[in-house]
């Protein structure tokens, strides 16, 4: 009785052991990508668990340190109405730094390749403005009729919470007369 007693408490004490490496190993890994290079293994990162076992993932999103602020967009989502397929809508989306720290933006990624963020890479002063620029290429977005469209940018900087969106949408009109290529003869 003594012997399964006691080799329950080892299992015990084994697993409390394993269970804080794994903590452990799973905050390192949190340092690393959120401190990591941006020259470092062109956006991937490899991870090591206490069993061995490793795993490649893409790091996520830097999420600024230090105080943090708050920022006020004067608006958030922008309809461009109608456009044909193949111009180009670009659209400012104004802000203000309303905290108590310079705000810092560290990341302004579109929902796809077609919507292209710009934005402020140094810090904003408080009280200070500023603005983000979003251009969306319709190049291949439209049909006969209208489609419609609506694209999100993700800003990411030193406010809670960290990420703030940004909307622009309409309507993609295709030329019905435009002439569609023939496919390649096989």
């Amino acid at each position: 009785m003594k012997s399964i007693k006691l080799f329950a408490f080892v299992l015990i004490a084994a697993l409390a052991v394993v269970s804080c490496k794994q903590d452990a190993a799973k905050d390192e890994a949190r340092e690393s990508l959120g401190q990591a290079d941006a020259s470092t293994n062109a956006n991937l990162s490899t991870t090591t668990n206490v069993n061995g076992q490793t795993a490649t993932a893409k790091p996520a999103e830097p999420v600024p340190v230090g105080p943090l602020t708050s920022v006020e967009f004067a608006e958030t989502s922008f309809d461009f109405g109608e456009v044909m397929e193949g111009e180009k809508v670009v659209h400012e989306y104004k802000f203000t730094n309303t905290g108590s720290e310079p705000l810092v933006i560290s990341n302004a990624k579109g929902s796809c390749g077609c919507t292209v963020p710009s934005w402020p890479r140094e810090p904003i002063p408080v009280g200070g403005e500023g603005s983000i620029k979003v251009q969306f290429d319709s190049k291949g977005k439209g049909k006969v009729g209208g489609q419609p469209q609506s694209k999100r940018v993700t800003i990411t900087a030193n406010t809670d919470p960290a990420n703030s969106f940004l909307t622009i949408k309409g309507k993609v009109n295709k030329d019905e007369n435009a002439v569609t290529p023939a496919a390649p003869a096989s």
